[in-house]
């Protein structure tokens, strides 16, 4: 089955990339999360819209990339969330939480795609977590967790 990306997936390509999955894979994974479209002649043009939005948003080089390493690394990233009496949070705090940090400490709007957290963070302190900035950087911020 021919489709369009929407989205990165490992392994597969990049959005806007067309490629071609077998069917199964297709319809039970990439349409169901909207990781695809189905290919169709018309969706030429969305194609070109995809990759004027992903190019908008990307890095687009690596001294660039490293810039924003060095800005995520010597941030202070603090998420407020609700606590119990014993330090455990009411759910997680999940990488939208982190984004939004990261977005309020240092202005940088950062895909919550590429930040990898270790376990779940359902605790009050300090996290860690790594963001892949660009192709072969990777930012290692410290996350701080605090009673709302």
């Amino acid at each position: 089955m021919k489709l369009i990306l929407t989205r990165e997936v490992n392994g597969l390509g990049s959005a806007g990339d067309v490629v071609t999955v077998k069917d199964g894979f297709a319809r039970n994974y990439l349409l169901p999360r909207t990781y695809a479209i189905a290919w169709s002649v018309g969706g030429e043009k969305q194609i070109d819209g995809i990759r004027r939005a992903r190019s908008a948003r990307e890095i687009q080089s690596l001294d660039h990339a490293k810039e924003v390493k060095a800005k995520l690394e010597a941030a202070e990233i603090t998420v407020k969330a609700k606590v119990g009496g014993t330090g455990h949070l009411f759910g997680s705090v999940t990488d939208k939480d982190i984004v939004a940090a990261i977005k309020s400490a240092t202005g940088l709007d950062i895909d919550r795609h590429g930040i990898k957290v270790v376990g779940h963070i359902k605790v009050v302190g300090k996290h860690s977590a790594k963001v892949s900035v660009h192709a072969g950087v990777v930012a290692n911020i410290s996350i701080n967790v605090v009673a709302a």
